[in-house]
């Protein structure tokens, strides 16, 4: 196995030790449906993001289905002592937003599916600011990756971790303790695009197939009917 589709074997066991008995400790799991992880080969890992704690809570259930995500994150954290160390040992891609740096975070993610890479995605780019916590209209990074390389794309949607640590605030809400709920879907069936040059429209009609996707998973995790169409915040 390449030594770019997993950490070392230090950083790896540290990430471990902190994050399994943390996430013990913080929340109960009702994982669902994990076996449509593919365990083996480049994969994009699309997900809903609801709190700065559903990557720690999603890395364990993904680790624990054997994968190790490798996750995109903002450059300034790059630029912090020791975390930018151990931001590099985990596999996270810099993502310089608003700049034609961005393209340089797609290329880099395309290496790593190449390699055997699992590439975790929020395609949404921050925590959703819909009112009823429902997945936004994404950004079309994820879909261009997959177009581009042929990788499948699987949809996560999770609940939960909103209890925990809703957007905003600081201080986690720890007790009662919360339940974390993942799904996994299917693959997304972009077949129809394949033939397609991936730009514009074809990327955005790509993107919201990938929302819809995440979408019907946390409507089953909800109990809930999803609204018709998803939030725009650039449309408020």
């Amino acid at each position: 196995m390449s030594r770019r589709t997993r950490p070392s074997r230090f950083w790896e066991t540290l990430a471990v030790v902190v994050v399994k008995p943390l996430s013990r400790f913080l929340v109960k799991r009702d994982w669902r449906h994990g076996e449509r992880l593919p365990r083996t080969g480049g994969i994009i890992i699309v997900a809903n993001h609801l709190s700065w704690t559903d990557p720690v809570l999603l890395g364990h259930f993904l680790f624990n289905n054997g994968r190790w995500p490798v996750v995109l994150a903002k450059s300034a954290l790059f630029r912090v002592p020791l975390l930018r160390q151990a931001l590099i040992g985990l596999l996270a891609i810099p993502v310089e937003r608003g700049s034609a740096e961005a393209a340089r975070s797609l290329r880099i993610s395309s290496e790593r599916l190449q390699d055997g890479c699992a590439i975790l995605f929020y395609p949404e780019g921050t925590c959703t600011r819909d009112p009823a916590l429902w997945p936004m209209v994404g950004k079309t990074g994820a879909a261009r990756l997959a177009l581009e390389s042929g990788a499948q794309v699987i949809p996560i949607a999770h609940w939960g971790a909103h209890e925990l640590l809703p957007y905003g605030e600081k201080k986690p809400r720890i007790f009662p303790r919360k339940t974390f709920h993942v799904s996994v879907g299917p693959p997304v069936d972009l077949s129809k695009y394949a033939d397609r040059p991936p730009h514009g429209d074809v990327l955005r009609e790509a993107t919201a197939d990938i929302m819809a996707a995440i979408t019907e998973q946390l409507a089953e995790l909800r109990g809930e009917k999803a609204p018709k169409a998803p939030y725009d915040p650039a449309g408020r």
